[in-house]
Protein backbone atom coordinates (compact mmCIF):
# COMPACT_ATOMS: atom_id res chain seq x y z
CA UNK A 1 0.00 0.00 0.00
CA UNK A 2 0.99 3.41 -0.59
CA UNK A 3 2.09 5.86 2.27
CA UNK A 4 -0.87 8.15 1.84
CA UNK A 5 -3.56 5.45 1.97
CA UNK A 6 -2.86 4.48 5.95
CA UNK A 7 -3.67 8.34 6.92
CA UNK A 8 -7.40 8.03 6.98
CA UNK A 9 -9.43 9.49 9.86
CA UNK A 10 -6.72 11.56 12.04
CA UNK A 11 -7.65 15.20 12.40
CA UNK A 12 -5.28 17.73 10.70
CA UNK A 13 -3.63 20.31 12.93
CA UNK A 14 -3.09 23.88 11.30
CA UNK A 15 0.48 23.35 11.07
CA UNK A 16 0.14 20.61 8.25
CA UNK A 17 -2.32 22.88 6.58
CA UNK A 18 0.02 25.43 6.53
CA UNK A 19 2.53 23.24 5.13
CA UNK A 20 0.41 22.02 2.35
CA UNK A 21 -0.52 25.58 1.24
CA UNK A 22 3.46 26.17 0.77
CA UNK A 23 3.85 23.19 -0.88
CA UNK A 24 1.15 24.80 -3.57
CA UNK A 25 2.23 27.99 -3.10
CA UNK A 26 5.77 26.82 -4.21
CA UNK A 27 4.13 24.54 -7.03
CA UNK A 28 2.30 27.66 -8.37
CA UNK A 29 5.47 29.79 -8.23
CA UNK A 30 7.06 26.76 -10.34
CA UNK A 31 4.28 26.87 -12.52
CA UNK A 32 3.35 23.63 -12.05
CA UNK A 33 -0.30 24.78 -11.10
CA UNK A 34 -2.24 27.22 -12.70
CA UNK A 35 -3.89 29.81 -10.60
CA UNK A 36 -7.36 28.92 -10.65
CA UNK A 37 -6.28 25.06 -9.36
CA UNK A 38 -3.97 26.88 -7.13
CA UNK A 39 -6.55 29.08 -5.34
CA UNK A 40 -8.54 25.89 -5.73
CA UNK A 41 -6.27 23.83 -3.81
CA UNK A 42 -5.73 26.40 -1.47
CA UNK A 43 -9.35 26.34 -0.73
CA UNK A 44 -9.45 22.99 0.27
CA UNK A 45 -6.29 23.04 2.30
CA UNK A 46 -7.43 25.32 4.07
CA UNK A 47 -10.96 23.65 4.65
CA UNK A 48 -9.29 20.05 4.86
CA UNK A 49 -10.39 18.48 8.36
CA UNK A 50 -8.55 15.37 8.13
CA UNK A 51 -4.55 14.15 6.85
CA UNK A 52 -6.03 11.93 3.96
CA UNK A 53 -7.59 15.48 2.42
CA UNK A 54 -4.39 17.43 2.31
CA UNK A 55 -2.09 14.40 1.18
CA UNK A 56 -4.33 13.91 -2.04
CA UNK A 57 -3.71 17.49 -2.84
CA UNK A 58 -0.29 17.32 -3.04
CA UNK A 59 0.12 13.79 -3.75
CA UNK A 60 0.54 14.49 -7.37
CA UNK A 61 3.09 17.39 -7.02
CA UNK A 62 6.83 16.46 -7.80
CA UNK A 63 7.67 17.76 -4.02
CA UNK A 64 4.91 15.13 -2.80
CA UNK A 65 6.80 12.61 -4.66
CA UNK A 66 10.16 13.61 -3.54
CA UNK A 67 9.41 13.13 0.15
CA UNK A 68 7.46 9.91 -0.84
CA UNK A 69 10.57 8.34 -2.15
CA UNK A 70 12.48 9.96 0.88
CA UNK A 71 10.12 7.60 3.15
CA UNK A 72 10.52 4.45 0.64
CA UNK A 73 13.00 1.99 1.82
CA UNK A 74 14.98 2.45 -0.91
CA UNK A 75 15.73 6.60 -0.30
CA UNK A 76 16.24 5.43 3.57
CA UNK A 77 18.83 2.69 1.86
CA UNK A 78 20.58 4.96 -0.03
CA UNK A 79 21.37 7.32 3.11
CA UNK A 80 22.40 4.71 5.09
CA UNK A 81 24.91 3.45 1.92
CA UNK A 82 26.36 7.05 1.55
CA UNK A 83 27.19 6.45 5.09
CA UNK A 84 28.99 3.39 4.83
CA UNK A 85 30.85 4.52 2.21
CA UNK A 86 31.56 7.87 4.59
CA UNK A 87 32.63 5.42 6.94
CA UNK A 88 35.02 3.65 4.79
CA UNK A 89 36.76 6.48 3.62
CA UNK A 90 37.14 7.74 6.90
CA UNK A 91 38.85 4.64 7.84
CA UNK A 92 41.20 4.50 4.67
CA UNK A 93 42.20 8.48 5.11
CA UNK A 94 43.20 7.59 8.95
CA UNK A 95 45.39 4.68 8.04
CA UNK A 96 46.92 6.51 5.26
CA UNK A 97 47.61 9.47 7.53
CA UNK A 98 48.78 7.43 10.30
CA UNK A 99 51.07 5.64 8.07
CA UNK A 100 52.67 8.41 6.90
CA UNK A 101 53.40 9.84 10.79
CA UNK A 102 54.67 7.04 11.23
CA UNK A 103 57.10 7.30 8.11
CA UNK A 104 57.65 10.78 9.13
CA UNK A 105 59.68 10.21 12.95
CA UNK A 106 57.52 13.18 13.66
CA UNK A 107 57.06 13.21 17.73
CA UNK A 108 53.74 15.31 17.92
CA UNK A 109 50.70 13.05 16.50
CA UNK A 110 50.05 15.55 13.67
CA UNK A 111 47.17 13.60 11.78
CA UNK A 112 44.79 14.18 14.59
CA UNK A 113 44.24 17.47 13.08
CA UNK A 114 43.16 16.44 9.86
CA UNK A 115 41.50 13.61 11.43
CA UNK A 116 39.44 15.95 13.58
CA UNK A 117 37.68 17.60 10.73
CA UNK A 118 37.19 14.22 9.38
CA UNK A 119 35.54 13.07 12.03
CA UNK A 120 32.89 16.03 12.66
CA UNK A 121 32.03 15.58 9.06
CA UNK A 122 31.32 12.11 9.51
CA UNK A 123 29.31 12.29 12.79
CA UNK A 124 27.57 15.27 10.67
CA UNK A 125 26.60 12.67 8.08
CA UNK A 126 25.34 9.67 11.34
CA UNK A 127 23.41 12.22 12.46
CA UNK A 128 21.51 13.30 9.24
CA UNK A 129 21.52 9.27 8.69
CA UNK A 130 19.28 8.72 12.29
CA UNK A 131 17.38 11.73 11.60
CA UNK A 132 15.68 9.99 8.62
CA UNK A 133 15.41 7.42 10.82
CA UNK A 134 12.44 9.45 12.11
CA UNK A 135 10.95 9.11 9.06
CA UNK A 136 10.06 12.08 8.55
CA UNK A 137 6.23 13.97 8.20
CA UNK A 138 3.15 12.51 7.81
CA UNK A 139 2.22 12.55 4.45
CA UNK A 140 6.01 10.81 4.06
CA UNK A 141 5.76 7.94 6.41
CA UNK A 142 3.75 4.45 6.25
CA UNK A 143 3.14 3.18 9.44
CA UNK A 144 5.05 -0.49 10.44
Amino acid sequence: MRPLEWTGGVRASDAERDQVAETLQAAAADGRLSPEEAGERLAAAGAARFRDELARLIADLPAGERRLLDAAPVGRAAFRLGLVFHVARFALVAALLVTLWGFSGARFFWPVWPLAFLAFGLLAHARRARWTRWRGPWWVTARR
